[in-house]
């Protein structure tokens, strides 16, 4: 939004792999969660005005390289995220039923890469291993009933597996205590809201350690009102709905167990001891247990992928960079290249702090156009990019093509009450890119 609006005017192209803008508000954002979906209408103002181009359906290092860029635009941003999962690196990890939590939010949600994977939800029992606001946003989705996924924009699919589920227990496993979870007060709230499962926590996994105590006096205001929630749960006596949603603590897998596919998942009991940086760690004692489950869903993180041709910080996964400002090999800035969210600073933060980081990157690019820095790349125009790009042979999507995506998924949602019927298929977005009003 600072480089679209400008004086004088920036032209900015957006380019995306996927036909769909939006990324993870599209792709990632709860189904159940629309208001925060409402951010889009900040990029709908941008995409409104001169100057600025969405061309979906563009791949980096198909369509075009990252030497490509350097030639045909002034600055180039990088803002491609945390693409991959981090792992537990336990045996068992990649048994049948074992997933990454991101594979199941991205099926859920529509997004066209993941829609033939078949998520075997028929046993009783779910794992989800995390604590952070994506582990809560998996275990409430597979609480929910019909009836609460019926407004939102969930896949048919997803709905169907999740109401026909055999699923009467979700037990969201945690490596450290209460005070350390990652997750938002809002997000843990909603567990206590849910029509069709009582959110149960047991109170002696509230008793705090000594090192746990001192961290939530000298905490944030977020760790106190989470305790405050959790502590309001287990006070609760359990309402009999049909599912059971498990908050355990202090807990780590170590395997996760079964022949041809997840049959169990082994745990180990953890103390925690404080790191010496005022937060604590968590230390394996003897004591382990077996817990039979179904599926595994693993949520403890994200790690970012190297772009070729980009200088990468291989130990912290993210772009190699001081301030947004790409870095070569010797730490000296690499003209006119940028970086900006998760593979900038690494995966934290939520949309607010990625705002907030963009304007830092935008900042220092305008500072640099302005004192000269930037190269001035003798093929930058619309033009030069559009001539190469139908020279690769791609389909480029451009914003109006993603609108008749948009109306059609509109059109098809008002006709049974929801927001959007999202399409999910890449046949089928491509075809209605090519719709006319």
């Amino acid at each position: 939004m600072l480089l679209a609006s400008e004086e004088p005017r920036v032209e900015v192209d957006l380019i995306e792999r996927l036909p769909t803008p939006w990324g993870l508000v599209r792709l990632g954002v709860a189904p159940d969660h629309p208001k925060i979906k409402e951010v889009s209408r900040a990029f709908e103002k941008i995409a409104a005005r001169p100057g600025f181009r969405f061309l979906g359906n563009v791949e980096l290092g198909r369509d075009l390289t990252p030497g490509d860029l350097a030639r045909l635009y002034d600055a180039v941003v990088y803002a491609v995220g945390a693409q991959t999962d981090r792992r537990l690196g336990i045996p068992g990890e990649d048994l049948p039923g074992s997933w990454p939590a991101t594979a199941f939010v991205a099926w859920y949600n529509g997004h066209p890469d993941f829609q033939d994977l078949s998520f075997d939800l028929s046993g009783e029992r779910a794992v989800v291993i995390g604590n952070g606001n994506v582990a809560v946003d998996v275990a409430r989705m597979l609480a929910l009933t019909a009836e609460e996924l019926a407004p939102t924009d969930t896949t048919g699919a997803a709905i169907e597996a999740i109401v026909g589920s055999g699923i009467r227990e979700i037990l969201m496993l945690g490596r450290r205590g209460p005070v350390q979870g990652a997750f938002t007060t809002p997000e843990l709230v909603e567990l206590g809201e849910l029509a069709g499962a009582d959110a149960v926590v047991d109170p002696a996994e509230l008793d705090l350690d000594t090192a746990s105590a001192a961290e939530l006096e000298a905490g944030t205001p977020i760790q106190r009102r989470n305790l405050d929630v959790l502590r309001e749960l287990a006070a609760r006596t359990p309402a009999g709905r049909p599912k059971r949603l498990h908050l355990r603590f202090r807990v780590s897998p170590v395997a996760i167990l079964g022949d041809d596919r997840v049959e169990a998942i082994e745990v180990v009991r953890n103390e925690l001891v404080p790191d010496g940086r005022g937060s604590v760690r968590a230390v394996p004692t003897e004591e382990r247990e077996v817990i039979p489950c179904g599926i595994v869903l693993r949520s403890v993180g994200y790690r970012g992928v190297a772009v070729s041709d980009v200088p990468f910080d291989e130990g912290r996964a993210t772009i190699r960079n001081a301030g947004g400002r790409v870095l070569d090999e010797q730490g000296i800035a690499v003209p006119g290249a940028y970086c900006a969210g998760w593979i900038k600073r690494g995966p934290t933060g939520v949309i607010g702090t990625n705002k907030k980081d963009a304007t830092e990157t935008v900042e220092l690019l305008l500072a640099d156009a302005r004192s000269g820095a930037l190269p001035r790349a003798a093929n930058a125009s619309a033009a030069a990019v559009d001539a190469l790009l139908a020279e690769r042979g791609g389909e480029v999507v451009t914003y109006s093509g993603w609108e008749m995506i948009d109306r059609l998924e509109c059109e098809r949602g008002a006709s049974c009450g929801r927001p959007r019927i999202k399409v999910c298929r890449w046949e089928e977005l491509l075809a209605a890119s090519r719709r006319t009003a």
